[in-house]
Formats: structure tokens, C-alpha cells, sequence
């Protein structure tokens, strides 16, 4: 997947630099993410790796999409087509959503709770972590009785482990030594 990655990079790069000077960020994100999709299919992955013209490819691929793509969008298919990298399109979706998020000054947050949180403990969290991490928060929540009590947060790298399992744990370790 790593190799995946790296290929498509600069497909997205390339992609969310036109998006932003034409200021057609969503737009690319729904396209983007509609392509992703289509590739995923076992029908159009078969035909995607048959040997057949990188025209002949990019043409069928297309046509499958519809309007849902802009000649911009054709474009880019054209080019990875002409590349033979259409396989890497949802990992260029993937590098196009990070690149998004980063320029949008967006932060998806994990939160695992024990229970769930009410809408005020949300918007409380929301808060909190806006200012601490100065970018809009979007939560993921999720309920694991295992947690017991309190809240375990990542955010990226970032880990608060705030749950009355991590304490129980770090007290065995302390314990241990």
C-alpha cells in the first residue's frame, strides 16, 4: 500500500493545488472521491488491468463517471491513464483529503468513551480541543465499556489517555517496577 501511496502523491498534490486556485475544493473532493469508488469496483478493476490503451482506458472510465467529472477531472484521469495509475486513485483521494484538512485547518478526533457522550460533552470537548489543537474539530465518538471510565482522545500522533483503564494500567506498570 506503502508504494500505493507514494505514486499517488503527487497526483493529489497536483490536484489540490488546481483545486485551490480555482477555489473548487469540495468540488475535487467529491470527484475524487466518486473515481475512488468506481475503481473500486470488481467490474472496472478488471478491465482497468487488462491490457488494453491507456486512451481506450481513460475513454471507459469516463464514460463510466458520467457528468459526476468536470473536463478538469478528465483531465486527470488522462494523465493516470496515460500512466497506467488509475489503481492508485483512492490512495490519491486519501493524500487529497490529508492535504484538505491540513489547509482547512481541520482535525478528525477519535474520542472512546465508556458511555455516550451527550451533545453538551461534545461541544464542551469540541472546545477544548479546537483551542488546544487551534483547528476545527470534527469527533469521531465510540463507546468500548473496556475504557470503564473517562475518555481515551487521538488526534494524529496525539494521545490523552484520560481513561480510568489507562490509570488502572499505569498503575500495574508502576507497581511492577
Amino acid at each position: 500500500m506503502s508504494e500505493l501511496t507514494n505514486v499517488a502523491r503527487p497526483y493529489a498534490k497536483a490536484a489540490f493545488d488546481f483545486a485551490v486556485e480555482q477555489n473548487a475544493l469540495a468540488a475535487w473532493a467529491d470527484m475524487l472521491f466518486f473515481a475512488a469508488e468506481v475503481v473500486k469496483n470488481p467490474v472496472v478493476a478488471e478491465r482497468l488491468q487488462s491490457n488494453s490503451a491507456a486512451d481506450a482506458q481513460a475513454a471507459f472510465f469516463i464514460q463510466v463517471c458520467g457528468e459526476q467529472l468536470n473536463s478538469h477531472g478528465q483531465n486527470l484521469i488522462k494523465v493516470m491513464a496515460e500512466n497506467q495509475r488509475l489503481a492508485a486513485l483512492p490512495a490519491v483521494l486519501a493524500g487529497y483529503l490529508l492535504l484538505k484538512a491540513e489547509y482547512e485547518k481541520e482535525a478528525t478526533v477519535d474520542v472512546v468513551s465508556a458511555t455516550v457522550l451527550s451533545s453538551a460533552q461534545q461541544d464542551k470537548l469540541i472546545a477544548a480541543l479546537s483551542q488546544r489543537l487551534a483547528r476545527k474539530v470534527k469527533l469521531n465518538c465510540s463507546v468500548d465499556p473496556a475504557v470503564v471510565g473517562g475518555m481515551l482522545i487521538k488526534a494524529g500522533d496525539m494521545v490523552i489517555d484520560g481513561s480510568v483503564r489507562g490509570k488502572l494500567d499505569r498503575l500495574a506498570t508502576a507497581l511492577q517496577s
